[in-house]
């Protein structure tokens, strides 16, 4: 049975037996708006601040960079900046904006928002956990570190007021692509100061009725747990190519509830599929479900500075207690593959190195070596967020090292935010991690594990993994880049501060009125190029 037809039944039996009008998906193509299933409540709308994917795919609706993303070969595309220029040796940009990109208060967008906006996501009061995305930047880092205090010595300018001059350390390939990323956007330097400081945390300014930005869309409506609407922005520069007057997203954090939303019309898109939904959706639904590549890895992050985990042999212990292909067979179900290193297979020829393996003997033998049993190990927490899928392979983990290392683990589910906040804090010892890939490059995955950068979080620190992609990071080919980012990751998963358990697929529903919605490696679908249609 197609799902349309599904729809249309639930309709009549609705509207016969309690005399209520059509789902909210069957009527969307006529009011153009777009009903999403976010995953769960956002913790902000900061781009500078915030770290997950349901951020970024309301904040791609809200704010957009100089540069957007093609929405089948993520090629980048022209965004605020209409043009750009790089010198012969790569090392310098010229960015040239649009003169009809504004704000949507009718302010004009200028390259000194660009340059606020990096200053305000460099400062190290602020705490953004992704600075290290400029540090290619001449000085970004060094001040990001406190080394410099005077930002005039960064590398980015204001030339004039349609020109932002970019100069880097050293030629990056990535770095075009790396600007779609939504902590490169820019932000309304008078809305941020009406509401507090340049690094204030918590700031209003990103509440209904206070946000101003310069995306397609804008902020409508936020009702804490139940709906994030955003409405098409008339002040937007490409506002004719805009087809959709709104989109709804519902945080949603139960997979089954989720689902039942879909098949009852209240969706268009799903963030997940209930596991044991996978199969049979295949067969019923072939139109419907989506199960497409997706460059990133499901992972556990130890905090290394606990006992017992700050010894690496336990470490390595546990990780030769899991059973990936068990998990993806038995559980995720999806087409995942098993992760024998952090970073996924790369399109662009990057291939890390495989030395992960399910060896229960071996196991129990470095764990001896570690002065550990049965009998002395004490019980450890693993932490993850509320979602049926998290739950059920924290609890094949949990199964897989009782029964191989006598190791009890004690499962704590919080909600998202409680769950960001005590990694953060470092108030954890095993905690349920993924990562997507910020753009297609190794780099995007491995820089995340160099000391003190803030999506590390596991208190592991390497002078040699660190020097190794430093020397990456000057290396004039990408042969070389490369040949340094895979010693780099041997050296990583010898050490094991996270533990890979898969490479992702993303999985979700889609309703065949969508249209423009294309799969790609990073699930990035710009809404500008999205409409309805039956």
């Amino acid at each position: 049975m197609k799902l349309r037809t599904l729809l249309a039944l639930i309709a009549v039996i609705v509207v016969s037996s309690c005399s209520k009008t059509e789902s909210p998906v069957s009527t969307a193509y006529q009011d153009s708006i777009l009903y999403i299933g976010n995953g769960t409540e956002p913790k902000d709308l900061d781009p500078h601040t915030v770290t997950g994917v349901p951020e970024s795919h309301i904040l791609m609706a809200l704010l957009e960079g100089l540069v957007i993303r093609h929405p089948e070969g993520l090629a980048p595309l022209p965004g605020v900046a209409s043009s750009w220029d790089i010198s012969e040796d790569g090392k310098t940009y010229n960015f040239h904006l649009r003169d009809s990109a504004t704000w949507s208060n009718g302010d004009p967008v200028t390259s000194k928002d660009f340059v606020y906006a990096w200053k305000r996501m460099l400062m190290p009061s602020l705490g953004s956990k992704y600075p290290d995305m400029l540090y290619d930047v001449v000085n970004a880092e060094n001040f990001n570190k406190g080394k410099i205090d005077d930002f005039s010595l960064v590398g980015v300018k204001s030339i004039d007021d349609q020109t932002l001059q970019v100069s880097l350390r050293n030629p990056a390939p990535y770095f075009i692509g790396l600007l779609a990323h939504y902590t490169t956007r820019p932000v309304h330097r008078a809305t941020i100061e009406k509401y507090g400081e340049i690094d204030s945390l918590g700031n209003q300014w990103t509440r209904p009725g206070n946000f101003i930005g310069n995306g397609p869309f804008t902020l409508e409506e936020w009702r804490l747990n139940k709906v994030i609407k955003v409405k098409k922005s008339p002040s937007y520069w490409d506002a004719e190519r805009v087809k959709l007057n709104e989109i709804h997203f519902f945080p949603i954090d139960n997979g089954t509830r989720e689902d039942r939303m879909f098949r009852s019309g209240q969706l268009h898109v799903t963030s997940t599929v209930p596991l044991e939904k996978i199969g049979p959706y295949q067969e019923q639904y072939p139109n419907n479900i989506k199960i497409e590549p997706y460059y990133g890895t499901y992972y556990y992050r130890f905090n290394v500075e606990k006992e017992p985990l700050n010894n690496k042999l336990v470490r390595q212990a546990i990780s030769l207690s899991i059973d990936r292909k068990q998990i993806i067979d038995k559980v995720a179900k999806g087409g995942q593959a098993p992760a024998f290193s952090f970073t996924p297979p790369d399109p662009n020829a990057y291939y890390p190195p495989t030395k992960l393996e399910f060896n229960p003997d071996k196991a129990k033998q470095l764990l001896q070596e570690a002065g550990f049993t049965s009998d002395n190990l004490p019980t450890i927490e693993l932490l993850y967020n509320t979602s049926e899928g998290h739950q059920k392979i924290a609890e094949a983990l949990q199964q897989m090292l009782k029964a191989n290392l006598g190791i009890d683990i004690l499962l704590t589910n919080t909600d998202w935010k409680v769950y960001l906040s005590r990694q953060t804090t470092g108030d954890f010892e095993i905690a349920r991690a993924g990562w997507i890939g910020d753009y297609q490059d190794p780099k995007s995955f491995l820089d995340m594990m160099v000391t003190g950068r803030g999506n590390n979080q596991t208190g592991w620190s390497n002078a040699t993994y660190d020097d190794l992609l430093m020397k990456a990071a000057n290396s004039p080919s990408q042969e070389q880049r490369f040949a340094y980012m895979y010693e780099a990751e041997k050296l990583l998963i010898e050490e094991l501060p996270i533990v890979p358990i898969y490479t992702y697929t993303r999985i979700y529903m889609l309703h065949e009125d969508v249209k423009g919605w294309n799969s790609n490696l990073l699930d990035s679908h710009p809404y500008q190029f999205v409409y309805i249609a039956e």
